[in-house]
């Protein structure tokens, strides 16, 4: 598989919000870097995907760039969590995208300020 990025520009309107969407991707989401240009400190942001609602990262207050390797938890046939035996910590996998689109929605970003979005995928 390769591995490709998506650059997602983001521009707040005058009450520091934003909803925009990456072009359509399919494979398994690998990163998500937030490069801070001009945001406020204290940003908020959810990321997920169009179709699905699938939360890809959410978090507030956010001041500065970072990146981030989402995962989701798996679950049996039955539907029941998986665990790792010894330790009953989550079994978590990357996040699968098919032929969806990836939405940004930000808030408390400032009026009119920049933002971008790098979405790594394993295609």
């Amino acid at each position: 598989m390769a591995v490709r990025r998506f650059v997602v520009p983001v521009t707040t309107d005058g009450s520091g919000a934003a909803e925009v969407y990456s072009p359509k991707i399919s494979g398994k989401v690998v990163s998500i870097r937030y490069l801070k240009t001009d945001f406020t400190d204290g940003v908020d942001f959810v990321i997920t995907a169009e179709t699905s609602g699938q939360t890809i990262w959410s978090e507030t207050n956010v001041n500065a760039s970072a990146t981030r390797h989402p995962r989701t938890g798996t679950a049996s046939t039955a539907g029941v969590a998986s665990l790792y035996a010894g330790s009953g910590t989550a079994v978590n996998a990357k996040i699968p995208l098919a032929d969806d689109r990836v939405k940004i929605v930000i808030a408390s970003g400032g009026a009119a300020k920049l933002g971008d979005f790098h979405i790594t995928v394993d295609a």
